[in-house]
């Protein structure tokens, strides 16, 4: 019996490798393939139009971030449909990173869930402007507006705050399913590492003048420094910051012993700090469920609210459950959803299961 297919849209890392865990454990039932976000119908001119004058240079949708997506598919030799314009498939499923950008007819004729990646952009007064006055969350350049075109069938989320955050941006309710998220639902782990260095104060940047939010980094530096107050530092540039601008800033307005890292595990670095700095990072909630100082641009109580549910790493079996058992029901999303058993997400439940948001 020839096994159903599955479309998994990728972006960044993050979402790459989340994505390849889920497929991973629906392997007995789809057949697997995958493909960088993508526009298609009548919005896809628009989209053209993004790219040909350079505003998504800095996205995962262009550049170093696809290269690195594309990379890791032929490393792990995985089926790289672009577009869903190389193999000719009719999809049975199809898996989602974001709903910024989707595919729409191929969204609106198979059935979807989307799974979310990690901490979203903040609502400042331009998304809160895109989203009123436009139906382009794409505009916002980033992930502020994932949810607004609330075009997926189930949305599997982080916590129970981040279900109550995509509700406001625009998802509906008896969409949303809480089942945590790969790659972070099991931070514990991270403890026990090699990286060499212990004791510091770590900075994890943000990419904010690389999607065109001002930042006037010397001053962000001066008052890392500040907060470190004589104990050693450290700086882990996020993978899509222009160098060398980014390392000669630290050198100009750090102590001269400051360490600084391009490239390594981030997770580590969290575990070996002493406090950790962020500016708008997904990484803060790896110091938090650590339980180490952090500071973030982001409310720290809020982000206390919506950190994802530590559930032993096993949310991309709760989630492939979802995707295994709902194609194989006659009805919407939230028709599914009502009717589910949670049980069914695991062999083995942690204290409190998981919560359905209806």
């Amino acid at each position: 019996m020839s096994r159903k297919k599955a479309l998994f849209l990728i972006g960044s890392p993050n979402q790459t490798t989340q994505m390849h865990q889920i497929a991973q454990l629906l392997e007995d039932e789809f057949e697997p393939y995958f493909s960088q976000l993508y526009y298609d119908g009548w919005q896809r001119k628009f989209y053209e139009f993004l790219v040909w004058t350079g505003g998504l240079d800095k996205t995962i949708v262009t550049g170093k971030i696809k290269q690195k997506a594309d990379k890791y598919l032929a490393e792990h030799n995985l089926k790289n449909d672009f577009e869903a314009r190389v193999y000719g498939n009719t999809y049975d499923l199809i898996v989602c990173c974001s709903d910024v950008i989707v595919p729409w007819p191929l969204v609106r004729s198979t059935k979807t869930v989307f799974v979310q990646e990690g901490m979203t952009d903040p609502l400042n007064l331009w998304a809160r402007m895109v989203k009123r006055f436009t139906r382009y969350p794409i505009l916002a350049i980033g992930t502020a507006l994932n949810g607004m075109n609330n075009c997926c069938d189930i949305y599997c989320v982080a916590s129970k705050g981040y279900a109550e955050h995509f509700a406001r941006v625009g998802v509906d309710a008896d969409k949303l399913l809480v089942t945590g998220i790969p790659n972070f639902d099991n931070i514990e782990q991270v403890r026990h590492n090699d990286f060499p260095h212990r004791g510091y104060v770590l900075v994890a940047t943000s990419d904010l003048r690389e999607t065109f939010t001002p930042e006037n980094r010397p001053k962000f530096i001066r008052e890392c420094v500040r907060i470190a107050n004589g104990r050693p530092l450290a700086f882990k540039l996020h993978p899509n910051e222009t160098l060398p601008r980014a390392v000669d800033e630290i050198r100009a307005n750090a102590p001269a012993d400051t360490l600084i890292f391009t490239e390594g595990n981030t997770d580590h670095m969290i575990a070996n700090c002493v406090e950790l700095i962020t500016q708008y990072s997904t990484v803060v909630y790896v110091g938090l469920a650590l339980g180490k100082p952090v500071h973030s641009y982001f409310d720290v109580d809020d982000l206390k609210r919506k950190l994802p549910w530590q559930n032993g790493g096993t949310s991309a079996r709760r989630i492939a459950a979802v995707c295994r058992e709902f194609s194989h029901f006659e009805g919407s999303g939230p028709a599914f959803l009502k009717q589910y058993d949670p049980e069914t997400f695991a062999q083995t439940e942690p204290v409190g299961g998981p919560l359905a948001v209806h």
